[in-house]
Order: C-alpha cells, then sequence, then structure tokens
C-alpha cells in the first residue's frame, strides 16, 4: 500500500473497473504521481477479466482465477476505492455524481465502464432474457441459470442470440458445462438442446473464411443448431420469434449482442455516437470535454472505428495512464494507434481453441494452451502484487500550483504548531459543515449551525442521560464510509444500554493539505457519519476539528432512558438460564489487518463493511420485548473480553459454543494465516478466564474469540424460552446472522467463569 508523503493537489477520478482502467491502476503504482490522489468508482469489487470468462463458465476456471480484485489493486496503487453506483457527471463543478454517496470532485476524468445490453430494442427482451453484458454483473445471472438448468425436468432448449466471438464461445462453453452438470446427476446430457441466432447470413462475420468454417463444423458436430440471417425481434416468456416469422420454444435465453453506451451518459452533455458510446479523440480525450477521457467498450474512437474486444481495451491503458499524467502536468499527450490486425484466441468449449489474426488461422489443444499461458501471465500482474522501489521523481514531474495553492502547499508540508494552532481553518470548517444537514430536535436549543460556543439541549421531564464517548482512526481509505461506521460504533454503547440517541459532538482529526482538499475529505467524512445519526434520530450538535496526520474521527453521544432505569439493559443482568444471543459475525480485527498487508480479498472487506454499517438499533426494542436484561456492543475487548465483563458483573458463569460462533466471510483465513489486530496480544491475556483453554486452542475459532471488533454487534442475554422468538424477529429485522451462542450458568466454585463448548 502507498504511503501518502506530501499532501494531494490534484484528484484523478476512474470511473468503473474495466480492462483500461485496472491497466492504469498498475502504472501509477509503479509510477506514482506527487501530489495525485487517485480515486475509483465502481458497483463490483471482483472485476472479470474477458479473456477467461467463457473458460470460467465451462468450467477449467475457478472465480479468482479470473477476476481481478479491484479493491486490493486500489489499495496497491495508492488509490482510494469507492464502491457505488455512478449515476452522472456534472462537468460545471467536475464532479462525479454517486448513487449513494455524496459527489466526488475530480481534475481528470476515465470513464472505463463496458457497454450494456439495449434490449429495450427488442420487445420482451428485458423482461424475458438474460444479458450477458455488462460482463461484471454475468456471473450472478450465469449461477442462477445454470441452477435452473439443472433442476429443469427433462429436455432444456436454451438459445443465444448473437453470433459473433463472443456469442460463438459463450454458446460451446455453456454446452460443454452444463453436459458434464447433467452427467454428474446421473442425467442423460442430450436432454440439453441448444440454439444460436446470427443477424447476419454467416457467424463471426468479422473472422476469415477459414474460422468461420472451422467454427461451422464444431458448431454441427456439437449439435447446436445454427439460425443464419434470423434477427430476434420479439420475446416472450419462453419464446422468441424472428423477423422472418420463424418461432422457437425456449427455456432459456441468453442475449450477447446489440450493447450500446450505459443510459446515465446521455445526460453528462458528451458527446456520443448512435449508440450511446462516448465519443474520443486518438488521445482518449472526448470529443466534448478535455480533462474526460474514455476507453475500452464505452469509447468510440471518432478516427478509428473499432470492434468491442478486450484487447483494446487492455492496450489502451498505457496511452490513458500517460495522457492522464500530461494532462494534470501541463503536458503534450501521446495518441493511441490502435492495431488493425490482432490476434483472437477463441476457445471451442474443451481445452481446445482456433486462432484468428487476419488470414492466419490455426487450432488445436496447443492453442488452447497457449490462450491459458497469456491469460494467466496477464492476470498474474494484478493477483502477485510486488512493490518496486521508489522511482526517482523529476523536477518536470511536479504539479503547477497557482500561488495560493503554493502557499497552502507549503504550509501543509512545515512544522505544523499544536494547541488551537491545530485547528482546522474557519473558513474551510464552515463550508464543509454548511453542507451537512443534522437532524433538527425540539429539545436542542441551540446546535450546529449557531454561532455559539457550546451547544444547549434541555434533558426531558423524566428522562436520564446516558452519556459515551468513542474515537479512532481511519482504517479505509473512504471518508464517507468511515464516517458511517465511526458514528455507527458511537451510537453502539447507547443503544446497548436500552437508551434512544439524543444528540452528539464530534472530534476529528484531518491530514493537512490544500484547503479543498481538506474540505473535501471533511465533507465525507461528515456526510456520511450525519447520515448514520440522522437515521437514529440523533442530532450533530457540535465539535472540534483539528490537523493530525492521519484521519481520525469520534464522537461523544448524549442518549435518553427512563430516569427510573425502566427499560435499561446493563452488564450485570445475565440471570442463569438466560441464553446469550450475537446479532452480527465477528471478524473485523483480523479482516483488516490483512487488508493493510494486501492479503485480504476485497469481497470479504465489502461484507465486513457493510455489516459495520448495520445499525444496532433496530435489535434493542426486539431484545427487550423478549426479555434481555444484559446487554453489550462488541467492540476493541473483543467476544471474551466482553463476556467476561458481564459475567463478572452479573456473579455468574457462561458456556460459550465455538461451533455456534457467526464470522465475517474471510475471518478464518486471515486468522489461520497468523494476521490479527495489533490489539490482539493483549486481548488474548484474557484467556485466563477460560476454564478449558487447551482443549481447544488448534480450534480454528478460538482465536477469534479474542478479535477487536468495530461497529460489531450486539452481545445479549434472553430467557431461554423467550430465544427461539427472539431469533426469528432479528432475522426479519435485518440481522441475518444473529445466532444463539451459548448460555448462563450459575457461579461455580472455578475461578474461570467461562467454559468453551464445541
Amino acid at each position: 500500500m502507498q504511503a501518502v508523503t506530501e499532501p494531494a493537489v490534484r484528484d484523478i477520478v476512474l470511473i468503473g473497473g474495466g480492462h483500461s482502467h485496472v491497466g492504469v491502476l498498475l502504472m501509477f503504482a509503479m509510477k506514482p504521481l506527487p501530489g495525485v490522489r487517485l480515486t475509483v468508482i465502481c458497483t463490483d469489487t471482483d472485476t472479470p477479466y474477458s479473456g477467461m470468462l467463457p473458460g470460467y463458465i465451462a468450467g477449467h476456471y475457478g472465480f479468482d482465477e479470473v477476476h481481478i480484485d479491484l479493491r486490493r489493486l486500489a489499495a496497491f496503487a495508492g488509490a482510494r476505492y469507492y464502491k457505488d453506483e455512478v449515476i452522472g457527471i456534472d462537468r460545471a463543478s467536475r464532479k462525479v455524481l454517486c448513487r449513494h454517496r455524496p459527489p466526488v470532485t475530480y481534475d481528470a476524468l476515465s470513464i472505463n465502464i463496458g457497454s450494456t445490453p439495449q434490449l429495450a430494442q427488442v420487445a420482451g427482451a428485458s423482461e424475458h432474457a438474460v444479458p450477458v453484458k455488462p460482463i461484471r454483473r454475468f456471473n450472478e445471472r450465469w449461477l442462477a441459470l445454470l441452477e435452473r438448468v439443472c433442476l429443469h425436468p427433462g429436455v432444456t432448449t436454451i438459445a443465444l442470440v448473437g453470433a459473433g466471438a463472443g456469442g460463438v464461445e459463450l454458446t460451446l462453453a455453456m454446452q460443454y458445462r452444463l453436459r458434464r452438470e447433467l452427467l454428474a446427476l446421473g442425467r442423460d446430457p442430450d436432454e440439453l438442446h441448444f440454439h444460436l441466432f446470427s443477424a447476419d447470413p454467416q457467424i463471426l462475420s468479422t473472422h476469415n473464411a477459414r474460422v468461420r468454417d472451422a467454427f461451422d463444423h464444431v458448431l454441427a458436430a456439437r449439435g447446436v443448431v445454427v439460425h443464419r440471417s434470423a434477427k430476434v425481434t420479439q420475446v416472450s416468456a419462453g419464446r422468441l420469434q424472428t423477423d422472418s416469422g420463424e418461432v422457437l420454444a425456449a427455456d432459456e435465453i441468453v442475449w450477447v449482442t446489440q450493447a450500446g453506451g450505459a443510459a446515465w451518459l446521455r445526460d453528462t452533455g458528451l458527446a456520443l455516437d448512435g449508440k450511446g458510446f462516448v465519443r474520443v479523440r486518438d488521445t482518449l480525450q472526448t470529443e466534448t470535454d478535455p480533462v474526460i477521457f474514455a476507453a475500452g467498450d464505452c469509447a468510440a474512437m471518432i478516427d478509428h472505428p473499432l470492434e468491442k474486444a478486450g484487447v483494446f481495451a487492455v492496450r489502451m491503458a498505457r496511452p490513458l495512464a500517460e495522457n492522464l499524467r500530461r494532462t494534470l502536468l501541463g503536458g503534450s499527450l501521446i495518441h493511441y494507434r490502435p492495431q488493425q490486425r490482432w490476434l483472437a484466441l477463441i476457445s471451442t468449449g474443451d481445452r481446445h481453441a482456433i486462432a484468428s489474426r487476419g488470414r492466419f488461422y490455426a487450432r488445436g489443444d496447443l492453442v488452447w494452451r497457449w490462450k491459458d499461458w497469456i491469460d494467466r501471465r496477464f492476470m498474474r500482474k494484478f493477483s502477485e502484487l510486488n512493490m518496486p522501489t521508489a522511482p526517482l521523481i523529476r523536477a518536470s514531474e511536479r504539479i503547477a500550483l497557482d500561488p495560493e495553492e503554493q502557499a497552502q502547499a507549503i504550509s501543509a508540508i512545515a512544522m505544523r504548531c499544536g494547541g488551537c494552532g491545530a485547528k482546522v481553518g474557519a473558513s474551510v470548517l464552515s463550508r464543509a459543515l454548511a453542507q451537512v444537514h443534522p437532524v433538527e430536535r425540539d429539545d436542542v436549543l441551540i446546535g450546529l449551525h449557531a454561532p455559539d460556543d457550546a451547544a444547549v439541549v434541555r434533558v426531558p421531564a423524566g428522562m436520564a442521560s446516558v452519556q459515551t464517548v468513542d474515537f479512532f482512526r481511519a482504517f479505509i481509505d473512504d471518508p464517507w464510509v468511515f464516517g458511517r461506521i465511526a458514528a455507527n460504533h458511537a451510537l453502539g454503547d447507547v443503544f446497548a444500554m436500552g437508551a434512544t440517541a439524543q444528540t452528539a459532538t464530534a472530534i476529528a482529526t484531518v491530514p493537512p493539505g490544500l484547503e479543498r482538499q481538506v474540505e473535501d475529505i471533511l465533507f465525507q467524512m461528515m456526510s456520511g457519519a450525519v447520515s448514520v445519526l440522522n437515521e437514529a434520530g440523533c442530532a450533530l450538535v457540535g465539535g472540534h476539528t483539528g490537523e493530525g496526520q492521519e484521519l481520525a474521527l469520534g464522537f461523544a453521544i448524549n442518549g435518553l432512558v427512563d430516569e427510573k432505569l425502566a427499560g435499561v439493559m446493563t452488564k450485570g443482568g445475565m440471570r442463569p438460564g438466560d441464553v446469550l444471543i450475537l446479532t452480527k459475525p465477528i471478524g473485523t480485527g483480523t479482516l483488516f489487518a490483512a487488508h493493510a498487508r494486501l492479503q485480504a480479498a476485497g469481497r470479504w472487506i465489502d461484507a465486513a463493511l457493510e455489516s459495520m454499517q448495520v445499525s444496532n438499533r433496530a435489535a434493542v426494542p426486539c431484545l427487550i420485548a423478549h426479555g434481555a436484561r444484559a446487554c453489550t456492543d462488541l467492540t476493541g475487548f473483543g467476544l471474551l473480553g466482553h463476556l467476561l465483563e458481564m459475567t463478572r458483573a452479573s456473579r455468574v458463569d457462561a458456556e460459550l459454543e465455538l461451533g455456534a460462533l457467526p464470522i465475517l466471510d474471510g475471518a478464518l483465513d486471515t486468522v489461520a494465516a497468523g494476521i490479527v489486530s495489533s490489539l490482539q496480544p493483549a486481548n488474548v491475556r484474557l484467556r485466563r478466564a477460560i476454564r478449558n483453554p487447551e482443549a481447544f486452542r488448534n480450534n480454528p475459532l478460538y482465536a477469534l474469540l479474542f478479535d477487536p471488533q468495530t461497529a460489531g454487534g450486539l452481545l445479549a442475554s434472553v430467557p431461554a424460552d423467550s430465544a427461539a422468538a427472539c431469533l426469528a424477529e432479528l432475522h426479519g429485522l435485518g440481522y441475518p446472522k444473529a445466532v444463539r451462542i451459548g448460555r448462563i450458568l450459575p457461579a461455580g466454585e472455578a475461578v474461570e467463569p467461562i467454559c468453551l463448548l464445541a
């Protein structure tokens, strides 16, 4: 992971994780540009390599072998990774508009999002066909189709629409895989009937005659019925129709044709071609805006019309990376010159392939092995991430700043003052917070946007104030998500007591830099935090923001409970016979320790972040309604540490069922690799509270008892006769991993209060 050695002064934003952008990230990792911050925005962390996708469908490769881990690659390149959907571009203010988060500012922007199926052009196709594009989402559709076919009794007819290289290769790969799936089930593979529809008189129209003839023979030998000059014009449930009136009854219809640009591109003001692709010059700059670039399938070169093929997207990466650099440095741009002929290696489903380049043709198992070697070599560049020695930065590779920016940049790297001299400037703070809108409460008399030195809050009659504070440094590079998790974490203590949240005051540190970058980070982080606080009905009423080497955020939360403590849950409320319930899975400590070492799969981190953003608020009324008397939220001391606090306060013992623990995906892998949080060793000292540790020391789940949690779930004790109903309700409230993990016993004679069970 790249270390930040100087403040960011310019932002490059990459929309999408296509073949061009993964190449750009790799090149910036090898040769970073000082003062430039990269941000990748993509809906999918695992981005597929199209060259190996047919092999994955055929069953020759596993999921990880054909997907690039975009989150891990971004971390390697020192880039921020935002998992979100882009819905537009505000070119006037140079901001990318996202589905779920605040706009993201850019100085240079690149789009590499592939193509989108234009199913609406054919009646019924949107409702009844399975589109291959966008390719990044095909896996879930393929797995669903695979399950349907395996469960379908008798004959299954599958129609594929589109007979270019992609359609032909996918047809043969699907047939190869599905026949073997049926054989494994003890069924007749000849129950599968495949049909391929081509709008043209011939298949593979952009390839030479020998290649076309070879695939004609393969398809015929495999029993695939090819429909030529058969443009599909209508699709309905279980059938399709061509322009000649031919009708075919089909159980599955797969769409491999008529792709176009994403719908949101139409509202950007960028020049598009007739299919909605972004028109670009030879520099890959858009025809409309010189600081916006496009590459891969979503781009249409004005002077060099190209077939939509992955080879072009891969080769665009180098000139795209160079031109993004030169745009910020103020240099002249280089031109991308696509090759007139390119090598296509097209598999036939089995481990056999056909080579095509201009008039060249070859086929055989050796060609497939050649293709396999090329593909694996390409993928190794993105899986075996070895950081090179720091490159020498020439003076010409420095961003030119205006006088005001120069002063701010010099100030950011100069010796910083302490005390109140370390506060973030008033103008930056006011601009950032002016865009944040806390929930309004009647009991907040003086709040965030008042100019006073402190908030004034009324405690309603009959209520008592519950107070807590939490603070920690950022562990991810997305300030909006970090803000949400920091707020969720701080609120957890209040909810665990059975209280409702009233107000919050924030304490934040932000690394020094140009004012607009500091303002943006502060705005992103506080927007994320306020979105969570508002959901909880908790008003942000003030705080303090200072400079620091690392981004950090915390909150002092005030909550409200009945002053007679009705409904309050404490750590000392456990009773013998109670059942222990945990509402969320554990494993955040080891996962983020592994993420910092580039040894965690991005999808593991995605799942952990999603879990950490699930509030504990909705679980509290459910637990209370089912008789919970003791509760705590799992945080830094881990499951064992917090359970020990509860047993001591309640003067009881507990049985803990290791095999019942809900675990985040990947946590067992990272613990098995010896990767643990820096707090783990201190937590492990609490093992003396376990009565039988030797029996479980080699259990892979044992280490996770000591794993520190961030924004963890609630650990509560519930009467045994209410536990099943409580869990059923928790599952319905959005806690699908809530589970019984043990029970409470009377205090025994043993010094150790906790006994482990398998």
